[in-house]
Parts: C-alpha cells; sequence; structure tokens
C-alpha cells in the first residue's frame, strides 16, 4: 500500500519503506519506476528478515557506516540493503 506525505519524509528523500507501506513525499512519484523497484526491493528485504530484524540490521549497519565515513549520505548509500536496492 501506497501512501502519500510530506510531511514524513526527510528532508532529502523521496519516500521510505515501513513494512507494509511505501511513503512517498509527492504523488507524481508513483510513476517513477526506477524509485518504486527501489522501494519494493526494500518490502521483499523486510519480509525475507521478519520486518523487525531487518530494522535492527539497518540501523545498527548505518551507525557503524556513519562512523567508518563520517558521512551522513556516504554511511546511507553504502548500507548493504541500499546498495542491493540501488543496484536492482
Amino acid at each position: 500500500m501506497v501512501f502519500i506525505s510530506n510531511y514524513l519524509i526527510p528532508k532529502g528523500y523521496m519516500g521510505l519503506t515501513l513494512f507494509p507501506f511505501i511513503i512517498l513525499k509527492k504523488r507524481q512519484l508513483l510513476d517513477d519506476e526506477v524509485l518504486m523497484n527501489h522501494e519494493r526491493i526494500h518490502l521483499k528485504q523486510q519480509l525475507e528478515m521478519l520486518v523487525v530484524p531487518f530494522y535492527i540490521c539497518y540501523v545498527f549497519e548505518f551507525i557503524m557506516r556513519l562512523m567508518w565515513y563520517f558521512n551522513w549520505k556516504k554511511a546511507y548509500r553504502n548500507i548493504s540493503f541500499e546498495r542491493e536496492a540501488y543496484s536492482n
């Protein structure tokens, strides 16, 4: 299920996935096939890891990458879940 909310999406992002929802910043983004595919991949990742462990691993890996890179965007882009979603 897809929701549109400008207020739930952090600045600099277009969408996010909180199982079982995809939340987008603007309605026009529904037509962005690359973004929708990216968010659907996150839904599959969350299902594969039984949802809660996904979030624990995601946050832990983000913190570790942030400590390594000292750069928010670089840490985010190098999370294994994001690399998989961006590459597919």
